[in-house]
């Protein structure tokens, strides 16, 4: 089984990461170099609802089922070879339609739309036979977003663990990352002493790795500043160079991405400038590196 690290990320031999968008067209994959954005293409032709990687494993929530592909079985001559879109071979996992996946140490988690949370072991083969069985770990409001051990549904945010899942607070709970933060309808929460808002309008989306941070409330970015503590005035406006809604934020290793509504990937590489490029995909839902 691979070792994977739901905050480590994948590159190939070259530096070159991989950002994957969940679309209505597919799973789209985007080749990245430093902040330069180049070939792409459709890696699995269904209408993905969420996408969550954790070292070389890149897991999709799609209307039929989970799907999932290991980058780590791509041989060295077609990786050379290959576009983004052609070197994953994704296997049916058969949980059934998902809404959301996420990886939480050695296990991949899943949820539906009805509430139902699933866990299962990573395959030994994720490009194979997948086979998996599944575990319900628990039932809740419809599921958003999982991160971690973290799962945003419509009635809140929960743990999860092998005792089941535990509520541990909020509403409408849009999206999730394991720091843990919160993207809920009346605000973005940190965890602290209790559950401490830090944006106070509503929030779609968020995503963090190390001191790096970007939430979206009503199609806005915003940025938490490197020293961020817990105040709202930490958070600031992260206006891209294109017009249109942003959708979905994702981390690299040292790059920083955002999608718009209309299918334009944003990438900004440390402080640089942010540089864009036009897709043309549409009802993108989620993004990971």
């Amino acid at each position: 089984m691979p070792t994977i690290d739901e905050k480590r990320v994948y590159t190939d031999n070259s530096g070159t990461e991989t950002v994957y968008l969940a679309t209505g067209l597919g799973v789209v994959a985007v080749s990245v170099s430093d902040d330069l954005i180049g070939e792409f293409g459709v890696a699995a032709r269904c209408h993905a609802r969420d996408v969550a990687t954790a070292g070389p494993l890149v897991a999709v929530a799609t209307d039929e089922d989970v799907l999932v592909a290991d980058r780590s079985t791509v041989d060295g001559d077609a990786a050379a070879t290959a576009g983004p879109s052609d070197a994953l071979d994704f296997a049916a996992t058969g949980f059934g339609p998902a809404t959301a996946v996420g990886f939480d140490a050695d296990a991949l988690l899943a949820g539906d739309g009805e509430g139902r949370i699933g866990r299962c072991a990573v395959p030994d083969d994720a490009a194979g036979d997948a086979d998996a069985t599944w575990t319900e770990v628990g039932s809740v409001g419809a599921v958003r977003a999982i991160d971690g051990g973290l799962v945003a549904a419509a009635d809140g945010v929960y743990r999860v663990d092998d005792a089941g899942a535990t509520h541990a607070g909020l509403d409408d709970a849009r999206d999730v990352d394991a720091e843990p933060l919160v993207a809920t309808g009346s605000g973005l929460f940190k965890l602290g002493n209790g559950w401490m808002d830090v944006l106070s309008d509503p929030v779609d989306a968020v995503d963090a790795v190390g001191s790096r941070a970007h939430a979206v409330s009503e199609g806005t970015l915003y940025a938490r500043d490197p020293d961020a503590d817990t105040d709202e005035e930490a958070w600031h406006e992260d206006a891209l160079p294109v017009d249109g809604d942003v959708v979905a934020v994702t981390h690299g290793a040292e790059s920083s991405y955002a999608v718009t509504a209309d299918g334009t990937l944003a990438v900004r590489l440390g402080d640089d400038e942010w540089r864009h490029r036009g897709l043309g995909v549409r009802d993108v839902a989620a993004a990971a590196v």
